[in-house]
C-alpha cells in the first residue's frame, strides 16, 4: 500500500512538473521556478532514473523502484517533447523593406557598456532596442555613438528611487526614422511593480506603441508582483491596439497559459520566438548553454505584426550581462 501511494505522488509530481496547466499551477510557488527550466528538470530526472535503476537491484524494492523508473522516463520524453516543440531554429531571415527589427536586451546595469550595446544595434540593424537595466546615461552615450554614425536614436527611459541600482533603470531606443515618440507617465498607462517599464507612444498618432517592460523574478518573496507584473503586460496587448513588448519577462511560454487571448500568447501579443521556431533556445543564464537555459527574454506583438524571424544570439555570453540578446523581425500584416 506504501508502495502505491508513493507511485501515486511521484507520478502527481512528475505530472505537474511536465505540464501544470493541467492543474492551473504554472504560476504557482515552486512550480513557477521548476517549469522554467524544462531541460534542467530533465537532467534530474536521468540521474534520479539512473539512482532508481539501481535500487531496482534490491529485491524488496525492487517493483516500486522499477515503476519509478518507468514514470521519470516518460516524464523526460513528455517534458522534452514539449521542450522541443517549441523550436531551436537560430538561422536568420534578412529583413525586408516595411519590416521592423526589434533588439531586446538585460544588460545587467550597463555591463557591456555603450559602445558595445551601439555595435549589436548597428550589426544587427534594429529599429527598437528595449533595455532592461540600462540608465539613461548609458542609453544616451549609445544614441549619440550611432547619431555620429549617422543612425539616430531617440532614448527615453523610466527608472525608480534608487536609480544607480542597475536593476531599476529601463531604457528604450527608438530609430528617429520611426518618427518621435515620448514616454508616457506611470500614472496614465500603469507601471510593473519592482521594476521598471517603458511605454512609448508616437507623438503624431502614427506608428505602433513601444514597450520595454522588466518584470519582477518569480523569488518567493516577489511572487504576488511577478503575477501582477505579467497581468499588466498583458493589460497592454489589446486587438485595439499596435502593440509591441520587449524585454526580460522573467517567465517563458508555460508561465503565460492563463494570460493568452485568442490566439495570442500574452494578452493578444504573439511570442516571436515561439511563432517562428526558437521558442526552445534559452536566453538566461550566459553561462549554461542555450540548450539548457530558459528563455525568459521576449519580443511578442499584437497581430497586427507577423513575426518572421527571431534569433537569441550567443555571440555576446562574454560582454558581462547574464542575459542573451534576442532579435527579431516583425513584418505589419
Amino acid at each position: 500500500m506504501l508502495g502505491w501511494l508513493l507511485g501515486i505522488a511521484v507520478a502527481a509530481a512528475l505530472l505537474v512538473a511536465a505540464w501544470p496547466q493541467t492543474f492551473g499551477l504554472e504560476q504557482a510557488p515552486i512550480v513557477a521556478q521548476v517549469v522554467a527550466v524544462r531541460m534542467g528538470v530533465v537532467g534530474i530526472a536521468a540521474v534520479l532514473a539512473v539512482l532508481f535503476l539501481l535500487l531496482s537491484a534490491a529485491r524488496r524494492i525492487r517493483r516500486f523502484a522499477g515503476a519509478v523508473v518507468v514514470l521519470l522516463v516518460v516524464f523526460m520524453v513528455a517534458s522534452s517533447g514539449i521542450h522541443l516543440s517549441r523550436g531551436i531554429d537560430d538561422s536568420a531571415v534578412e529583413a525586408d523593406d516595411g519590416d521592423l527589427v526589434v533588439l531586446t536586451w538585460n544588460t545587467l546595469g550597463d555591463a557591456p557598456g555603450a559602445e558595445a550595446i551601439a555595435g549589436l544595434v548597428r550589426d544587427t540593424g534594429a529599429d527598437v532596442v528595449m533595455l532592461p537595466e540600462t540608465t539613461i546615461e548609458t542609453g544616451t552615450e549609445v544614441a549619440v555613438l550611432l547619431g555620429a554614425e549617422g543612425i539616430p536614436f531617440w532614448a527615453l527611459t523610466t527608472d525608480f528611487s534608487n536609480a544607480d541600482y542597475g536593476a531599476l533603470n529601463t531604457t528604450l531606443l527608438v530609430s528617429a526614422a520611426l518618427g518621435s515618440y515620448t514616454a508616457q507617465p506611470s500614472a496614465d498607462v500603469g507601471q510593473t511593480n519592482t521594476l521598471p517599464t517603458v511605454v512609448a507612444t508616437p507623438d503624431d498618432g502614427e506608428g505602433p506603441t513601444f514597450v520595454a517592460t522588466h518584470p519582477v523574478a518569480p523569488v518567493p518573496q516577489q511572487m504576488r508582483n511577478w503575477r501582477a507584473d505579467l497581468d499588466f503586460v498583458a493589460g497592454l496587448c489589446t486587438h485595439d491596439a499596435s502593440v509591441i513588448v520587449g524585454g526580460d519577462f522573467n517567465s517563458t511560454l508555460d508561465h503565460w497559459t492563463s494570460l493568452g487571448v485568442g490566439t495570442g500568447d500574452i494578452g493578444s501579443c504573439v511570442d516571436a520566438a515561439g511563432a517562428t521556431g526558437s521558442g526552445a533556445v534559452g536566453s538566461w543564464p550566459t553561462w549554461a548553454p542555450a540548450w539548457l537555459g530558459a528563455q525568459i527574454d521576449h519580443v511578442v506583438a499584437t497581430p497586427d505584426w507577423r513575426p518572421v524571424d527571431a534569433q537569441v544570439l550567443t555571440g555576446y555570453d562574454d560582454l558581462g550581462t547574464d542575459h542573451r540578446p534576442v532579435v527579431v523581425v516583425l513584418r505589419p500584416r
